[in-house]
C-alpha cells in the first residue's frame, strides 16, 4: 500500500471514530437512593418522567459491586423519586447508585411481539419460563400504543363461536366484544377458560395469568389449555409471588400482544385470568406511595386503571383485527357488588356469572343464565335466535322461582300454563345448560339444539 493510500485509509477509520465518539454523552446521570420502606424507594438527583425504567447497582459486601436490579418510578415528591423494584432484590446499601435506562434518559423498556411468541410462556418481562428457544430476535416494542378514535373501530356485528352451547345459543358473544367471566373460587372458571381457549374460532390466543398460583399456571398450561389450544396461544405469566408491579405489568404486556396481532389483521381472543389481581396490585402500590384509600381499601387510580386497561381491547379499524376480550374478576365471598366487579360490570360489554349452588350441585359449567347478559347480543342474532332465548330464560326463571313449591309438591297443574311448560322442560332444559370438558358445541349446532328444546317460541 503506498503511503499516500495508507495515510487516507487512518484519515477515514480516524473520522469514523471522531463520529462515535462524538454521540457518547461526556457524563453518565445517576442518583441515589435515600430512603427504602415496604414495597418503595426513594431516590435523589433524578430527573425522569414517571414510569421511566431504572437501574439501582447492588452491593455484594466490602464496597464491591454485585449487579444491578432494575425498578420503575412509580411517583415522586418533591426533588424525591419513589422507585418500586420488579423483582425482590438483594444487597440494597443507603446510597445506592440509580441509573435511568436509555440513552435519552425516558427509559422506554422494550419488549418482545410478534409469531416467535406463538406456542411460548413468558414472564411479565417477556422472557422465556419454558424450555424454549431465546426471543431476543423478536421484533421489540414499548407497552404503550397510541389509542384508537372511537369512531374508527369496526362495530360488532358478527358472532365468534367459543364452543360453549350456553353461550353461543343463549348469550352470543361478538367479534371484538369483551366480556367479564364473574366468579367465585373453586366454581370451574379455569376450567370454562381452558375450554374457549380451544374451542373459540380465532387465529390466534393470548392468555395473561396474572396474580394466580404457580401451581395454576403450569396446571393450566398443560392440563386446561392443553397442546391443541397452546400451538396458537402466547401465554403470559406474572404469578401471585411476583412483585405487584410485575403483575400490572404482565397484563399491559400481554394486552400489548394481543394489539401487535391485532395490527396485522388477525382475530385475537384474550383471556385475562384475572382483573381483580390487576386492581389488587395497583392497589398495593397506589398505597406504598401514599394515594389515600377510597372505596373498601381501593385508591381512586384503581378505577382509573381498569378502563385504560379493557378499552385497548376489541375491533381495530374496518376491515382490519379484532380482540375479543374475556377479564375473570373474582366476587370475594360470591358478592357481586364487591367494589371491582361493579366498576368491570360498568366497563365491559356483558358478563358471565358463575353460580357455586349450581357448581356445588354438579352442574358444569356452572353459568347462572338469569344473572348472565352479552349487551351485544341483540344485534348480532335474528329475531328468531332473540326470541327463542329469551323463552328459554322465562321458563328458567318461572321454575327456579317455584322450585321449593314443586320440591314439596305444593304446586297443582293447571294454574300456571307457563310453569307447567317449565316442568316438563326442565330435565331437557338442564342437560341444554351442561357440557363436558371435552364436548365442543359450535354455534350451528347450538341454535339447532335451541330451536330443538324450544320449538317455536
Amino acid at each position: 500500500m503506498s503511503a499516500a493510500r495508507h495515510h487516507q485509509h487512518w484519515r477515514a477509520t480516524l473520522s469514523s471514530v471522531a463520529g462515535r465518539v462524538a454521540t457518547v454523552p461526556t457524563y453518565q446521570a445517576s442518583g441515589r437512593v435515600v430512603r427504602a420502606a415496604g414495597l418503595v424507594l426513594e431516590a435523589v438527583g433524578l430527573r425522569v418522567p414517571l414510569g421511566s425504567a431504572c437501574r439501582i447497582e447492588l452491593s455484594a459486601g466490602g464496597g464491591e459491586p454485585a449487579g444491578f436490579a432494575e425498578a420503575e418510578v412509580v411517583g415522586f415528591s418533591g426533588d424525591n423519586l419513589f422507585l418500586m423494584p420488579l423483582a425482590e432484590i438483594s444487597g440494597l446499601t443507603p446510597g445506592a447508585r440509580v441509573f435511568p435506562l436509555g440513552q435519552d434518559g425516558a427509559g422506554a423498556r422494550r419488549f418482545p411481539l410478534g409469531d416467535d411468541l406463538l406456542g411460548r410462556v413468558v414472564d411479565g418481562n417477556g422472557r422465556p419460563l419454558d424450555d424454549g428457544e431465546s426471543v431476543d430476535e423478536a421484533p421489540h416494542g414499548t407497552l404503550t400504543a397510541p389509542p384508537l378514535n372511537p369512531l374508527s373501530r369496526a362495530p360488532i356485528d358478527q358472532c365468534i363461536d367459543v364452543g360453549i352451547r350456553a353461550l353461543n345459543s343463549l348469550l352470543s358473544i361478538g367479534r371484538g366484544q369483551r366480556m367479564g367471566l364473574f366468579a367465585g373460587s373453586g366454581v370451574g372458571k379455569s376450567v370454562l377458560l381452558g375450554m374457549m381457549a380451544r374451542y373459540t374460532s380465532a387465529d390466534v390466543i393470548v392468555v395473561g395469568l396474572i396474580g394466580e398460583r404457580g401451581r395454576e399456571v403450569k396446571d393450566f398450561i398443560d392440563n386446561i389449555l392443553g397442546d391443541e389450544g397452546r400451538r396458537r396461544a402466547v401465554v403470559v405469566a406474572a404469578p401471585a409471588d411476583t412483585s405487584p408491579l410485575q403483575r400490572l405489568q404482565g397484563a399491559a404486556y400481554a394486552t400489548r400482544v394481543a394489539e401487535y396481532f391485532r395490527d396485522t389483521g388477525r382475530d385475537v381472543l384474550l383471556i385475562m385470568d384475572s382483573l381483580t389481581r390487576y386492581a389488587m396490585a395497583q392497589r398495593e402500590i397506589a398505597l406504598a406511595i401514599g394515594e389515600p384509600p377510597a372505596t373498601k381499601g381501593y385508591p381512586p387510580s384503581v378505577f382509573a386503571k381498569l378502563p385504560g386497561l379493557v378499552e385497548r381491547a376489541g375491533n381495530g379499524e374496518a376491515g382490519g383485527g379484532s380482540i375479543t376480550a374475556f377479564y375473570t374478576v373474582l366476587t370475594e365471598g360470591d358478592d357481586q357488588q364487591d367494589p371491582i366487579a361493579d366498576a368491570a360490570r360498568a366497563i365491559l360489554d356483558g358478563h358471565v356469572v358463575l353460580s357455586r349452588d349450581l357448581a356445588e350441585a354438579g352442574h358444569y359449567p356452572a353459568i347462572d343464565i338469569e344473572a348472565s347478559i352479552s349487551r351485544a347480543m341483540n344485534h348480532i342474532v335474528d329475531d328468531h335466535q332473540w326470541r327463542l332465548a329469551q323463552r328459554f330464560k322465562q321458563l328458567f326463571s318461572r321454575y327456579q322461582r317455584n322450585r321449593d313449591l314443586i320440591s314439596v309438591g305444593a304446586y297443582s297443574a293447571g294454574n300456571d300454563p307457563l310453569l307447567d311448560q317449565a316442568m316438563r322442560l326442565y330435565p331437557e332444559i338442564e342437560g341444554f345448560l351442561q357440557q363436558a370438558i371435552g364436548e365442543r358445541a359450535d354455534i350451528e349446532h347450538s341454535r339447532q339444539a335451541l330451536d330443538a328444546l324450544m320449538g317455536d317460541p
